[in-house]
């Protein structure tokens, strides 16, 4: 689905930097599941590109990051995404580059437009990489309030917990690495459960992403995981998709 945009930000450079055209990106929604009552929580906005080399995300944003498009395709994406999901809470996924070229900072980004709380997912290694300016650029936007920081990934590889405790996420998403065979290592969901009352402690809620069987859906539960993402709930995809729970969980 092509969703017509009837600006595009001021500085998009897709048509002379890059192949990628302001047409060629879609957006779909993945919904993050309360894991208490089966509802909807929330929506993560995920960007699909239609040209067949870029239609990873990663491999999107690392050719927009080498050919200096990463805040212009960041700003498109965000103004697509609030155009389509009014009323939901919304997680938007957010390149280290967006933080040091300040584009969430301007007053006119579309997440100060929306009518719910808007979540900025940036990944574990982030608060590692670019700490001071993490700091720097979440408290202008947190003041202008309904904008909250989701550190994701948490597992997937080297965390400073330190540096992510100090940045008070609202929301911590566990890996698919934590996830995965959850239901059949104990050792597993223990560590998983120390993690969860340590977010809880934080006052950060906690959200199990990639769960793809009903086994893992119960352990997460188990642990005392506050909400889920993952295949088996929902796939991502416009119109935003409706929540599927397992008869077994």
């Amino acid at each position: 689905m092509v969703i017509p945009v009837s600006v595009q930000p001021d500085g998009w450079q897709g048509a002379e930097a890059s192949p990628v055209k302001g047409d060629d990106i879609d957006v779909v929604f993945q919904p993050i599941v309360d894991l208490r009552d089966q509802s909807t929580f929330a929506l993560e906005a995920l960007v699909r590109c239609k040209l067949p080399s870029l239609r990873v995300p990663s491999k999107l944003f690392e050719h927009a990051a080498a050919n200096d498009y990463c805040g212009p395709l960041g700003r498109l994406i965000r103004e697509r995404t609030i155009a389509l999901c009014g009323g939901y809470r919304v997680f938007v996924n957010i390149h280290p580059i967006e933080l040091i070229d300040r584009w969430l900072v301007q007053p006119d980004d579309p997440i100060f437009a929306h009518d719910s709380d808007v979540y900025l997912e940036i990944t574990e290694s982030v608060p590692f990489l670019h700490y001071e300016l993490c700091v720097s650029v979440l408290s202008e936007i947190r003041k202008r309030g309904r904008v909250y920081l989701v550190v994701d990934d948490l597992g997937a590889g080297y965390s400073n917990l330190k540096r992510i405790v100090d940045l008070h996420p609202e929301v911590v998403k566990l890996d698919r690495a934590l996830i995965t065979g959850l239901d059949k290592h104990a050792r597993q969901r223990l560590m998983v459960a120390s993690i969860v009352h340590m977010c809880k402690v934080q006052g950060a809620l906690v959200v199990g992403e990639g769960i793809e069987t009903a086994g893992e859906l119960k352990a997460l539960i188990s642990c005392g995981v506050h909400y889920g993402q993952g295949y088996l709930l929902a796939k991502p995809s416009f119109p935003i998709p409706p929540i599927t729970w397992p008869p077994s969980a």
